[in-house]
């Protein structure tokens, strides 16, 4: 069974495209007519130039919206395309859960004529990200023991151009660090089963680390510690987009 076939039954609820996210995406594709969304899931940020969406959970594909481009059933490691078939492959905070990363990466480089981009995060800049560092360390150390190093990743691509990619302040995406000044938000378990990080880490695992959120959001001491970012309109929690040309 898919990952997503456990844990994205709501997916659609809470992780809606971001505009300024799906700004740097569109940018990044380029003049690209032709897209291939490997990992696609519901969808997010699916260009109308894709042809096909590739994407192993029922439960996501359940979810893409009317008038979405065709999905085929199938994982990153054996893509049921021909050798360029693309313009473009684009692969979007997937390449985590991928079982065989090398396998992955070469189907990609095997399926795109001109570009491949890669959404995915720096685990070494996340695991300062406070939800993690202050409430969830175990968590992290699980997200951290299936992240995938940005160098690796270039390295695999044959190289890549590397951006960060801010996470503003109301952001509609809710990833694990959409929320960075929305607090609250973590404890809604809604938002939470939309988070892999903390659905596959499991409720009875963070509900120590999110009592002591909810202590400190009621006693003030987080707003205290945190003031800093209440002034903020982006953040950086890691989140990095590589765009690697043929």
């Amino acid at each position: 069974m898919a990952i997503y076939d456990a844990i994205g039954t709501t997916y659609a609820g809470t992780r809606r495209p971001d505009p300024r996210i799906g700004a740097l995406i569109t940018a990044a594709l380029g003049d690209a007519r032709s897209v291939v969304n490997v990992g696609a899931g519901a969808g997010s940020y699916e260009p109308p130039q894709t042809v096909v969406a590739v994407e192993p959970s029922a439960v996501m594909i359940g979810q893409r919206p009317a008038g979405a481009a065709p999905v085929v059933r199938a994982r990153a490691e054996a893509l049921p395309l021909a050798g360029d078939a693309a313009d473009a492959v684009m692969a979007l905070l997937t390449v985590h859960h991928w079982t065989d990363l090398e396998a992955g990466i070469a189907e990609l480089r095997r399926v795109a004529r001109r570009r491949i981009v890669v959404l995915t995060w720096d685990p070494l800049v996340f695991r300062g990200f406070w939800l993690v560092s202050e409430y969830l360390p175990e968590a992290a150390a699980f997200d951290e023991a299936r992240a995938v190093p940005v160098d690796r990743l270039t390295e695999l691509l044959g190289g890549a151009r590397v951006t960060p990619v801010p996470v503003p302040h109301d952001c509609t995406d809710g990833f694990g660090a959409a929320f960075w000044r929305r607090p609250e938000a973590y404890l809604e378990p809604a938002v939470r089963s939309g988070i892999s990080m903390l659905a596959q880490f499991g409720e009875e695992a963070v509900r120590p680390g999110l009592d002591r959120l909810a202590a400190d959001l009621e006693s003030g001491r987080w707003h205290e510690r945190h003031a800093d970012l209440l002034e903020r309109a982006d953040f950086d929690a890691g989140y990095r987009l590589l765009v690697a040309d043929r």
